[in-house]
């Protein structure tokens, strides 16, 4: 279900009807009939509903009467309230499971209430462990149980923990699985990698039950992704590349090809998915963009960036935007934004520096489409105590704590918004 779909019945607005005249009576005229309220544009309804707060109040207001949901349904309306109308940060998943976000608004109790974080409606043969979050859908990933089995033929599931739904994807045929290397590529579980494309803003706008799902390889001198549409049920060779390709230095080169390539953060904007080398000195990025599934690779703004991350975020008008932190300091988040559109551009202005608490070591640990997800440390504490998870909105600069958890994990994804529900298949 969207969550911009009706979920109950909301009560009619009240409509205002003029009063009589109270010195007219009955005796010498009858009373005049209430006129009708006069039938308002759809231009000014839809300014109305784009002032409404939240998506709740937009889901009752379009329960009212057909106009009201024939204008607040329309696509390219909702991608304005989108716009508008950050998706909620709802919680955050990890391998201990679910966790509410803070403040326990009443979004956040209802999925806590209704969703399964323990994924209990799957088949139980071996373990589930979570690939990705995306638009409140889970990607999970298990072993096939085959010895020798590579990592590109483990089981796959798209799940819709809210309404406890899933798909289970058909395995990589061997004949796409064989372009890595034939019978059987020798690459290992760390070099494989499985994410969700997030949905368009038609697609999420129209509340689209269809999703994709990429499986990226890393083949020691090349890479290689696979795409599986629930469209057609089927997968996809779609790009390859070689590193030799990516117009990388002897030196990136070398670099390259000791990290694996996946360690590095994955970013989305725009279309596209990045990876950055910061935490390895390196001033790169890999993208992979998602219309022509093309790699290619682009350089970071210069400058010196800290180890402590940085999060490629949509700046507007189809540029990119890149936090991060300068040096060594770790308490300054700078804001940059790319001068011209495009996904890898060459010029780059500095649009602010945000001052954060000098008592405390922060680090950019995710990036959606509204916030920022950040840990903070005690600078004066030698165990790096960690103090909590706090989220800061890319356009207020408001941080607030939202997870009080005191230890890291390995991975936290970040789960926003009402996912679509799932349509039946015959493998749910």
């Amino acid at each position: 279900m969207s969550s911009l779909s009706p979920s109950r019945r909301g009560f009619p607005l009240p409509c205002y009807v003029p009063h009589s005249n109270p010195m007219a009576t009955t005796s010498n005229k009858k009373m005049a009939s209430p006129s009708p309220m006069p039938d308002m544009p759809d231009q000014l309804l839809a300014e109305i509903f784009l002032r409404l707060p939240t998506p709740q109040d937009l889901a009752r207001a379009s329960a009212v009467c057909t106009t009201f949901r024939r204008i607040s349904t329309d696509r390219s309306f909702l991608r304005c309230f989108r716009c508008l109308h950050a998706p909620p940060l709802l919680g955050f998943l990890d391998r201990d499971g679910f966790h509410p976000a803070l403040p326990s608004t009443p979004a956040v109790r209802a999925v806590a209430a209704a969703a399964d974080f323990t994924f209990s409606f799957l088949p139980h043969h071996r373990r589930w462990t979570v690939q990705d979050v995306r638009d409140g859908r889970v990607l999970l990933s298990r072993s096939t149980g085959k010895l020798g089995q590579p990592p590109v033929f483990r089981d796959l599931a798209v799940c819709d923990p809210l309404h406890r739904r899933y798909v289970l994807l058909p395995p990589l045929p061997h004949d796409l699985a064989a372009l890595l290397g034939h019978p059987f590529p020798p690459v290992t579980e760390a070099c494989c990698k499985r994410f969700l494309v997030p949905l368009g803003e038609e697609e999420a706008a129209a509340g689209d039950t269809t999703f994709r799902v990429i499986l990226m390889a890393y083949c020691k001198t090349s890479l290689a992704a696979f795409v599986f549409s629930s469209s057609n049920d089927q997968w996809r060779a779609t790009a390859s590349k070689d590193l030799s390709d990516l117009a990388l230095d002897e030196g990136n080169m070398e670099e390259m090809s000791r990290v694996q390539p996946f360690i590095p953060m994955r970013h989305y904007a725009y279309g596209c998915f990045y990876w950055d080398w910061v935490q390895f000195g390196m001033k790169k990025l890999l993208l992979l963009d998602t219309t022509n599934m093309e790699f290619s690779a682009a350089d970071l703004p210069p400058g010196e960036w800290s180890k402590e991350g940085i999060a490629i975020v949509e700046a507007g008008e189809g540029r990119l935007g890149i936090f991060g932190f300068r040096g060594e300091l770790a308490s300054s988040l700078s804001y940059t934004t790319a001068r011209t559109k495009g996904e890898s551009p060459s010029q780059w202005q500095m649009e602010k520096t945000i001052s954060l608490d000098s008592g405390y070591k922060y680090c950019i640990r995710d990036a959606t489409q509204r916030y920022l997800l950040l840990t903070r440390i005690e600078a004066s504490s030698l165990n790096n105590h960690l103090v909590g998870y706090f989220s800061m909105d890319i356009k207020t600069l408001q941080l607030q704590r939202v997870y009080e958890k005191q230890h890291y994990s390995n991975q936290t994804y970040t789960y926003i918004n009402f996912p679509p529900s799932l349509l039946s298949s015959r493998r749910i």
